[in-house]
């Protein structure tokens, strides 16, 4: 079992029991990983426009992640069929979780603040706008109006280590609340500066 503290939330220092997860292509990944870093980032349902407009940023900077030594895996509350229509492409692992197991056993919650925040609206409107000129050219498919676990998820980021210990962490505030590639990239390096780091990639 995973350490815990507060309200089922994982802290910085805890160590997340091993993990075997299958990606949306029938991939089979460990985590932790013995030989990188591990972003494990939870987002919320196939096609949402927000997510997309994340998933975008991180794909146009995957080649510089991928460089860092992190591996990225990202999880959905959607079911592999659907994640297939919208999320083939991305050049990282997609994990479907739609009983959200992954999600209560990492203490990622769902509120309505998620898109009442007035932080998330601007990306909210970006994300919609975006979408909405790629499906009319039907070059992307429509999200559901009832997506399976709700609209209402909050993002979390957690970068875990090659011995399971989770070395940062962030539960988002409202639904565009995560780290960007650049805060990634600079708790990687911080990371990698520490001599416990040099000790487990011996």
């Amino acid at each position: 079992m995973s350490e815990r503290a507060g309200e089922g939330r994982i802290t910085t220092g805890s160590l997340i029991a091993a993990h075997e997860l299958v990606t949306i292509t029938g991939e089979r990944i460990g985590v932790p990983d013995a030989g990188r870093l591990v972003h494990l980032q939870f987002r919320r349902f196939a096609g949402c426009p927000v997510c997309n407009l994340h998933m975008r940023s991180i794909a146009q900077r995957h080649d510089e992640i991928a460089a860092a030594e992190i591996r990225e895996i990202v999880v959905f509350h959607s079911t592999a069929e659907d994640l297939l229509v919208h999320a083939a492409e991305l050049p990282f692992a997609v994990i479907a979780d739609p009983d959200k197991r992954l999600y209560v056993e990492f203490g990622v919650e769902s509120a309505p603040r998620a898109l009442l925040d007035p932080r998330a609206w601007m990306p909210l409107v970006r994300g919609f706008s975006h979408d909405l000129w790629k499906i009319i050219r039907r070059r992307q498919a429509a999200p559901s109006l009832n997506p399976e676990g709700g609209s209402i998820g909050l993002p979390a980021d957690f970068l875990i280590a090659a011995d399971g210990h989770v070395v940062a962490c962030k539960y988002g505030e409202h639904g565009y609340d995560q780290w960007s590639v650049d805060e990634l990239l600079e708790l990687a390096r911080t990371e990698k500066s520490r001599p416990r780091y040099r000790e487990n990639a011996r």
